[in-house]
């Protein structure tokens, strides 16, 4: 499942970072699937908007830091566990129950993000 930031964020920006797909970002700020990937040209999102990597997407938030679902790995791949998680000094870095996702769609989604 991907991770997501509740709102008990307290902006500190401690998480952003620590994202080796760099699906982290400040509330309000515009996201590329591109960014912090190798991606280029189309990319079929979860809900299978086909977009162009390099495309500016709406935020998830406007008010704290959040996860986009469509990179977010849970650091499969990269680390034992999710780094956001980890260094998160409110614990508001939690498994979204609503997107339940298996190790292989994980990594699968890893090897499409970074090839």
């Amino acid at each position: 499942m991907a991770i997501y930031i509740t709102d008990d964020c307290i902006n500190c920006g401690a998480c952003e970072p620590e994202c080796p797909n760099n699906a982290i970002y400040e509330g309000g700020i515009q996201w590329a699937v591109k960014d912090g990937t190798t991606l280029t040209g189309k990319y079929t999102l979860e809900d299978g908007t086909e977009v162009d990597a390099a495309d500016m997407q709406t935020p998830v938030s406007d008010d704290f830091y959040f996860i986009v679902p469509d990179k977010c790995t849970e650091c499969k791949g990269f680390h034992d566990e999710p780094q956001c998680a980890a260094v998160c000094p409110v614990d508001c870095c939690l498994p979204d129950p609503d997107r339940v996702e298996s190790d292989d769609i994980l990594l699968g989604r890893k090897a499409r993000l970074h090839l």
